[in-house]
């Protein structure tokens, strides 16, 4: 019987040290890792992304990073099959997949499965915009709430995008997404044997580690980043217009912020966001309940990635190091 191939996880909030590790990972094993974030995506934004270093692409192989462009929504079921192709690429290699990054509905589709939702008209899809583009995100989640209450109780008012793609689902098809979810067939888990790191750093050295990434980036060309983007003209309701950093210095390129509140009011946005991260991965599980090969290891701190620690954690993983 042939044996299931294996492949890693690093999951865990923004700025918890994943990049780091999945790289040491990688050139140990003799790994590809491959990117599970949803705005590192965005071949526009990889300084405000924290995407890896042009030498780090050069210490081991990376893959998609930089790939999808900011003029369009990068979905779920969009990254499952790029990153199941890249998954392929990195086996037909002879190398190990190693999947990193903090969004936690990506590790899940890969594998629990995604459901085969219907297709949605262009028609649904322009409706949704429009009132989101007009009335604005809380009250298209009202209007939500109005005909799926309990998919409305699932998102965030302020979440424009998953608001969007709830309701035009809605208008495409007369019933809930997470209904839809339940009932329509899924892909299942990829055949893989899944091992997941989750990094999990005290709340005090995350604010410590944002709030020092937040100044390389600044000195990294953040600015000048959300400059080009901006020059694109696309619609600010789009994910990559509301990526991390993005709203605060486009306030700065506009003349109503200074430089100094823009980064407190992001640093502020990140770490809401990173405590929701963590919040998710500690309530949901990695891989599906009949996937018995996971090995799921918590680390705490990886800010000092030494050979004893890298040994550790190939260790909890039942990988040769």
């Amino acid at each position: 019987m042939e044996q299931i191939p294996a492949a890693l996880l690093i999951a865990g909030p923004t700025a918890s040290g994943k990049s780091a590790l999945a790289l040491a990972l990688a050139r140990r094993l003799g790994g590809v890792v491959i990117n599970a974030d949803s705005m590192q995506v965005y071949r526009e934004l990889r300084v405000l992304t924290a995407r890896p270093t042009p030498e780090d692409e050069a210490a081991a192989p990376h893959d998609l990073y930089g790939v999808h462009p900011a003029s369009t929504a990068a979905s779920v079921a969009w990254w499952r099959g790029a990153a199941l192709a890249a998954m392929a690429r990195a086996r037909g290699a002879g190398r190990v997949p190693i999947l990193c990054g903090g969004t936690g509905l990506y590790f899940r589709a890969l594998t629990h499965g995604l459901s085969e939702l219907p297709p949605v008209p262009p028609e649904a899809r322009e409706e949704a915009r429009r009132i989101l583009a007009g009335e604005g995100a809380p009250a298209l989640h009202a209007r939500l709430a109005a005909v799926d209450p309990r998919g409305a109780a699932r998102l965030r008012p302020s979440d424009s995008q998953r608001v969007a793609r709830a309701y035009e689902v809605w208008l495409a098809t007369g019933r809930g997404l997470a209904e839809l979810q339940e009932t329509m067939p899924a892909t299942g888990p990829a055949p893989f044997a899944f091992r997941a790191v989750r990094l999990d750093p005290p709340r005090e050295a995350l604010r410590a580690a944002i709030a020092a990434r937040w100044g390389a980036m600044l000195r990294g060309g953040a600015m000048e980043e959300v400059r080009a983007l901006r020059a694109l003209g696309l619609d600010p309701s789009l994910p990559a217009m509301r990526a991390h950093g993005v709203p605060e210095l486009s306030e700065v390129l506009s003349g109503r912020l200074d430089t100094d509140e823009a980064g407190l009011r992001a640093c502020l946005a990140i770490g809401r966001y990173t405590k929701r991260q963590a919040t998710w991965f500690r309530h949901h599980a990695l891989a599906a309940p009949s996937a018995t090969h996971i090995i799921d290891a918590r680390i705490e701190d990886v800010t000092q990635l030494s050979e004893s620690l890298i040994a550790e954690i190939l260790a909890k993983m039942n990988m040769a190091g």
